[in-house]
């Protein structure tokens, strides 16, 4: 079980990481794809660099969390393999993991980075309307889709594929 907790806290600060290289090194709106219809339309293109060197260590960071996420996939199945877990024991820990970074990334990304802190609009000042007029919670409804529905069926895929090794 700590080893699963210890899991969900890298996989949610590899999150962040990829989050923060994507929207302010890389800037590129093929990232934005979960972003309502509407801030992807109020995107304007970027050009030029934030800074020299700006979009190299953003593919940098954005690997390296991608390993990072990669790892926590590797190390939990690793593990349970190795301790024999059955198909609950495979499907709460990838559970554990999601459901954690789900609410990690309600309250931060949404809530805080989103609303509170505007880390968006501050690199991509057109979003500001867009986002203006927008109360907390404004997709909930996905987000508790993606927390109760589709996360438990990738989590139990997951679970079942893994016990048949």
């Amino acid at each position: 079980m700590l080893l699963t907790l210890f899991l969900s806290l890298v996989f949610c600060v590899s999150i962040t990481i990829l989050l923060i290289s994507a929207v302010a090194f890389v800037q590129d709106p093929r990232f934005f794809s979960s972003a309502p219809k509407e801030a992807q339309e109020a995107l304007l293109p970027r050009d030029k660099e934030l800074f020299y060197g700006a979009k190299t260590i953003g593919w940098s960071l954005l690997i390296m969390s991608l390993l990072m996420i990669l790892g926590c996939g590797v190390i939990s199945i690793w593990d349970g393999l190795r301790s024999g877990f059955t198909f609950w024991q495979f499907f709460l820990r990838f559970y554990l993991i999601f459901a954690i970074y789900k609410v990690y990334d309600m309250i931060c990304f949404d809530y805080f980075l989103l609303m509170k802190f505007k880390f968006f609009q501050f690199y991509y000042p057109e979003l500001e309307p867009v986002y203006s007029g927008r109360k907390y919670g404004y997709n909930i409804k996905s987000q508790l889709i993606k927390l109760f529905i589709a996360f438990p069926a990738a989590c139990a895929l997951a679970a079942w594929i893994c016990t048949l090794f």
